[in-house]
């Protein structure tokens, strides 16, 4: 069975706006966890019209071992992204990534296994 590209998501935004040409647009920003105990951080435009759900390598913002880091990384895209969409006329309100929101997915990943 193939391994669906989301079941290492730990957390997820979706962030909607309009481009240039006013076509919508969906921004997927997310928190895995990775092998080898890496953090990372995606982010994606439109990723339902892709032809894969896996992310491609240029998706991703962040890479590290450090959960605080991958945090800020997360944050910080979601905030810039938020900040276009409400000046495109699109305000959305959302929660910003939070350590707690991780660390009980993280708990599951780690005790869940054998």
């Amino acid at each position: 069975m193939r391994r669906k590209s989301t079941e290492g998501r730990f957390a997820e935004r979706v962030v909607h706006w309009v481009d240039d040409a006013g076509a919508a647009e969906t921004i997927v920003i997310w928190i895995e966890r990775k092998q080898g105990a890496v953090w990372a951080v995606g982010r994606a435009v439109n990723l339902a019209q892709r032809s894969s759900d896996e992310p491609r390598q240029n998706d991703y913002l962040f890479e590290g071992f450090e959960l605080d880091d991958a945090l800020e990384a997360a944050n910080e895209a979601l905030e810039d992204d938020l900040s276009v969409s409400e000046s495109d006329g699109h305000p959305e309100k959302m929660k910003p990534f939070t350590r707690d929101e991780l660390l009980k997915p993280l708990e599951r990943w780690f005790f869940g296994r054998r």
